[in-house]
């Protein structure tokens, strides 16, 4: 073998092991990514019970139920579809009805959202670039004119 063959060699075995590194990589990313959807994603993509997803949109005028406990139950909605959310823990102190939330969790067999986070907007005019993409398409995006 050659000096020169023996180099090739060197580089090819880099570039597998390199190449299986990433491939490693990428496979244990796979079930850590959450990816992002709005109740019409999650009613039109027929998600399997127990995947972890982030479901975002505006909490609904009048779906907030306080429950036994620490325990709550809202509605997400896009305005064109809504999901019954629910959670146990504090809320955050921004988190109220009419306001851009997003929640992460898995949805239940029932077809109930079991939220184990969420997080809501931090001031009036934030909204977070997900809920504001979903409300966009679904054509009742009213951030520029609310800002004036």
């Amino acid at each position: 073998m050659t000096r020169k063959q023996r180099r090739l060699m060197l580089i090819g075995m880099a570039g597998l092991v390199l190449f299986a590194a990433v491939g490693l990589v990428l496979a244990a990313f796979r079930d850590t990514i959450v990816f992002f959807n709005s109740p019409s994603d999650v009613i039109a993509g027929n998600l399997e019970p127990g995947k972890r997803i982030r479901l975002g949109g505006l909490v609904e005028d009048g779906s907030f139920v306080r429950k036994e406990g620490m325990t709550v139950e809202f509605t997400v909605t896009d305005t064109a579809n809504a999901i019954r959310v629910v959670y146990t823990g504090l809320l955050p102190d921004l988190f109220r009805e009419g306001q851009g939330v997003v929640t992460e969790g898995a949805m239940a067999p029932d077809g109930t959202f079991l939220a184990d986070t969420v997080l809501a907007k931090h001031d009036e005019t934030y909204m977070p670039r997900e809920v504001a993409d979903a409300l966009k398409k679904q054509g009742h995006w009213m951030g520029e004119e609310a800002e004036r």
